[in-house]
């Protein structure tokens, strides 16, 4: 063990003028700021070992993209190994993308402008973060914070729906788990000082997911309580757990809306900013100054979720006699126009956009048949994946929207006194669904919403746990 050393950075990575807002399947061009995007950057060092840890509020982005800003720092910080650089997206859905997203619409020519921006931004912090390491405490709790909930309504047809209608009289329950604790590590100056924090819980950054407005959402609010208590000097990292499954709207047991808008980003970012400070409170009297750090790196393959020859033959019949009812064009016409139509009903508070429209069905049939042409050829996805110690603590990244129930098996099964599981991390694939999602179907658990399937997810699981295992 040797002295830990940490050096913090922020950067506003709002964009400016009129932008199209990421994360829907119709396009949203920005009317406004909510609130701004950030990111924060975390520089570790310890003994030789190094990590950067950032966390953006982006919906996501490829790894391509953190393959650019790797390279743009090789040049910039002599001694840095870029292949310790760990970067989250915390899954607004109201911000722009810097990674390729629809095709079935033209989006707005400052995509690219948007992307090198945000490199830029991010290079530049990653420089004051790395150059400002000093000394630090560390010290870690957690908490629990009513902030996530199951987003997949299950019927008695054995059919899931993704925000589905739980006053059907076929409604029979939620498809999973919930996960209402708060990971958190506080990191302290030589006085004994909090100086910054990171923070980990299983819901995506969407409160405003359906507005049009750019916002960092709960997770920008908790940043600013925290510097509103601790001064501007006080950074706060977000991480999102596994969540896939999950959202901050409470289906089944709330009936209001406005925490679905602009009142629940306040009321969700107070719950955390709270859970934040019990978690301080336990965790200033367990400050160590030395201790275990450890970062390990490996590219693994996962098998991806396949296509049958019969679901292959299934897909086509039913593309052919959709383009027969309305093509293509013309559905993602109605699609939008009903999108459209759907937003201007008083007090329903979004999504807007139905997964079981004639557009998504013909564009889940299409995925299924391309899916089968490829996978002989490319029958494994390659990702990256980062086992980061801290003491007792440890950071595992993936790159999916990863389902609830797999973050709670590699916390469960684990050596690690308290994991943080990092989705969308270093890349990002879309969803990777459970088995038992799978049989349910619906929007999030079909072919066209992930590469990779429950398959790949056990695997992913074995894989994780296995390299923290090799952390102690």
């Amino acid at each position: 063990m040797s002295q830990l050393k940490t050096g913090w950075a922020e950067t506003d990575i709002t964009p400016v003028g009129i932008v199209d807002l990421y994360g829907q399947y119709y396009q949203r061009v920005s009317k406004g700021i909510h609130s701004r995007l950030g990111a924060t950057v975390m520089a570790l060092e310890s003994n030789g070992e190094q990590a950067v840890m950032i966390s953006v509020d982006l919906t996501n982005f490829s790894i391509e993209f953190l393959n650019e800003l790797r390279d743009n720092l090789k040049g910039k910080i002599p001694d840095i190994d870029t292949s310790k650089i760990i970067m989250n997206a915390t899954h607004t859905h109201s911000a722009p993308g810097v990674s390729p997203g629809r095709s079935w619409w033209e989006a707005s020519n400052e995509a690219d402008k948007y992307k090198e921006f945000v490199i830029e931004k991010l290079s530049e912090a990653v420089v004051v973060a790395w150059n400002s390491k000093q000394s630090s405490g560390f010290a870690n709790s957690s908490d629990f914070a009513v902030v996530g909930h199951n987003r997949r309504a299950v019927y008695e047809n054995g059919v899931a729906e993704m925000y589905g209608d739980v006053s059907r009289e076929d409604f029979i329950g939620m498809e999973g788990n919930e996960d209402s604790s708060v990971e958190t590590v506080f990191f302290f100056d030589e006085n004994r000082t909090p100086v910054g924090a990171i923070v980990n819980l299983a819901c995506p950054s969407q409160v405003m997911e359906a507005t049009y407005y750019i916002s960092s959402d709960f997770m920008g609010e908790a940043r600013r309580l925290m510097k509103e208590k601790f001064g501007d000097g006080f950074h706060t990292l977000c991480q999102i757990s596994a969540a896939g499954c999950q959202s901050p709207r409470d289906l089944v047991r709330t009936k209001d809306d406005e925490l679905w808008r602009e009142r629940g980003v306040k009321v969700l970012g107070q719950r955390v900013f709270d859970s934040m400070l019990r978690a301080l409170d336990k965790a200033e009297g367990e400050i160590q100054f030395d201790v275990p750090f450890v970062h390990s790196v490996k590219n693994i393959l996962l098998p991806k979720r396949k296509a049958s020859y019969k679901e292959y033959k299934e897909a086509l019949r039913n593309i052919e006699e959709l383009e027969k009812i309305l093509p293509f064009g013309e559905a993602f016409a109605a699609f939008c126009e009903e999108v459209r139509g759907n937003e201007q009903i008083p007090g329903r508070p979004g999504p807007y956009d139905s997964k079981l429209h004639h557009f998504v069905l013909i564009r889940n049939n299409e995925a299924v048949v391309a899916r089968y042409e490829e996978q002989k050829d490319e029958p494994d996805y390659e990702m990256e994946l980062h086992a980061l110690r801290i003491g007792n603590v440890v950071f595992v990244t993936n790159p999916f929207e990863l389902f609830l129930d797999y973050g709670l098996q590699i916390k469960s099964r684990s050596n690690a006194e308290q994991v943080f599981v990092v989705q969308l991390a270093c890349g990002s694939t879309a969803y990777l669904p459970t088995e038992r999602a799978e049989e349910y179907g619906g929007y999030g658990a079909l072919i066209i919403n992930g590469i990779v399937g429950s398959d790949g997810g056990k695997k992913l699981v074995d894989e994780t746990v296995c390299e923290i295992d090799k952390l102690f």
